[in-house]
């Protein structure tokens, strides 16, 4: 293996477009990609996380795409797709098989994983990814990794996600017009997850919240495995356009209020204060009322983080997660809402920055960088991973083939 991989990964959201590319040392025992090139463009072909416009969308990404080779000094040619989007579903589902040869393999593994995947699912889905949560060996449960283990059943406990079918042969179609090829797909409540959680909070238990500006990506975590992923078709737009409604504006005005002098808080924005809107269009020059702004996305985001809650009520989770819950996306830095958040859940929150990463790192040490990051972390991880296990098939086909070559020449 290369002492070094050049890995890039492509985030094509509903408001941006986030490429990141990065080297990842073959030599660590523990791979952290360091980051070299970041590329950032707008998302004008997509809306709520489905392609709208082809042409523009291809266009988009390849400008992402080359800010991100200029500033790496490296050729992207393959990348890892962070996918988000109201149309991601997930479930639970069960492979058993008998083990080969009396001890776990590799082969296994890959065995007991079709096993998984082979569910009865509509048409018109697609399986984007498979999450190993635990394996069992025989009566032995809550196993992370069974290769080496001795046993003659294997089970496996596994979270699919699926991806409407059209969706993603849309986004892939786009992808592949601008000449880079697919590495593999990354749900965006499994990639935030990478981004930034730390080991520890996913043993304690976790529920990670990626707001981006179609939909709102969940992921909750606990005992080291996901438990439960979602995605909620609400986002950063509906709160623009909630504004533009409210206040009667345009919405490229609502987005530029929003962003300059958007809060949760009403309760902390004085009642005389006011915002002049000539200073910030040229089409809307009347005065609003900055409490009122306040009070119109303090209920969008209540809305978002109650749907959150009513999810963590269903599997058992709402008040029960030790470390809470860990916000992502652009749309997570107006202020309050780490603490609307908190006093709705009613766990500890916490704004979500990269943990697994390096190199230029104030490039990319923003929420809003989550899914990007996580697929490229997953992608460093799973390469890892792959070629230590193929190579340690290889390894035990060698020295069973030396060895029946020594015996062949036995008396």
């Amino acid at each position: 293996m290369p002492k070094e991989r050049v890995l890039a990964s492509l985030d094509v959201g509903s408001a941006k477009i986030r490429t990141v590319v990065a080297v990842a040392d073959g030599e660590r025992d523990r791979i952290v990609p360091s980051v070299i090139g970041v590329g950032l463009s707008p998302s004008l072909g997509m809306r709520r996380g489905q392609v709208i416009d082809v042409d523009e969308l291809i266009h988009n990404i390849v400008s992402s795409l080359e800010d991100a080779e200029r500033m790496a000094g490296v050729p992207v040619n393959r990348v890892f797709v962070g996918m988000s989007g109201s149309y991601i579903e997930a479930f639970d589902s069960r492979g058993v098989i008998a083990v080969s040869g009396g001890e776990v393999t590799v082969d296994d593994i890959a065995r007991v994983l079709e096993a998984a995947q082979a569910v009865s699912i509509p048409p018109n889905r697609r399986i984007l990814h498979i999450e190993p949560k635990y394996y069992s060996v025989d009566e032995q449960r809550g196993v992370k990794n069974p290769v080496g283990m001795t046993g003659i059943r294997l089970e496996v406990e596994a979270h699919i996600v699926t991806g409407h079918v059209q969706h993603v042969k849309n986004l892939e179609k786009c992808i592949d017009q601008t000449g880079v090829d697919i590495d593999g797909i990354v749900p965006a409540p499994i990639a935030v997850g990478e981004a930034v959680l730390t080991k520890r909070q996913k043993e304690l238990g976790v529920v990670v919240v990626d707001i981006g500006a179609g939909c709102t990506s969940v992921a909750v975590f606990e005992e080291g495995t996901i438990l439960h992923s979602m995605s909620l078709p609400v986002g950063g737009e509906n709160v623009t356009n909630d504004i533009a409604i409210g206040l009667r504006t345009s919405v490229d005005t609502a987005e530029r209020v929003k962003l300059e002098h958007g809060s949760v808080l009403p309760e902390e924005v004085g009642e005389r204060e006011m915002i002049d809107l000539s200073s910030i269009s040229r089409t809307d020059t009347q005065t609003i009322s900055k409490r009122y702004m306040a009070e119109i996305m303090q209920a969008r985001y209540y809305e978002i983080f109650s749907l959150i809650k009513e999810e963590l009520t269903r599997v058992g989770r709402s008040g029960m997660l030790p470390a809470g819950m860990v916000l992502t996306g652009a749309a997570v830095k107006t202020v309050g809402v780490l603490e609307l958040a908190r006093d709705t859940l009613g766990l500890p929150v916490q704004m979500g920055f990269p943990v697994e990463v390096g190199g230029v790192i104030e490039k990319v040490d923003d929420p809003a960088y989550a899914t990007a990051l996580g697929a490229l972390v997953w992608g460093a991880r799973e390469g890892e991973r792959h070629f230590a296990l193929a190579g340690g098939v290889h390894m035990k086909k060698v020295a069973r083939q030396v060895g029946t070559w020594f015996r062949s020449l036995l008396p």
